[in-house]
């Protein structure tokens, strides 16, 4: 896979420790790789999504810390400059998304809208 240099979004140092923790882990896919991208549905009208996957066709690849990370070229006009967070708070744990493309967000912080 060839990896894109400039890459539409950036993982925080909390994040990219706790990917790296994933991926880890022995029963991890190596073939696996973190997608990063964007569904319709949510409170607000479109759902972040994050999580392992295999490279599809028309994925664009890039690597961020040694992490390959893919997302479909569509989702970049919604997710262009977004940092994923990552928080180990005692009131919230989980993977936050900071997007200056959203308009709105729900409370939850997983949806948004544009």
């Amino acid at each position: 896979m060839e990896a894109i240099l400039s890459t539409p979004v950036k993982l925080s140092l909390n994040a990219i420790n706790e990917v790296k923790r994933l991926m880890s882990d022995p029963a991890f896919d190596a073939g696996q790789s973190l997608r990063v991208g964007v569904k319709g549905g949510g409170c607000s009208g479109m759902t972040y999504v994050l999580g392992f996957d295999k490279k599809e066709a028309d994925d664009e690849f890039y690597e961020i810390e040694g992490i390959p990370v893919l997302m479909k070229k569509a989702h970049e006009i919604y997710l262009f400059g977004m940092e994923v967070d990552f928080s180990d708070g005692l009131n919230a744990r989980g993977f936050v998304f900071k997007n200056p493309n959203a308009s709105s967000t729900c409370g939850c912080g997983t949806s948004f809208a544009v």
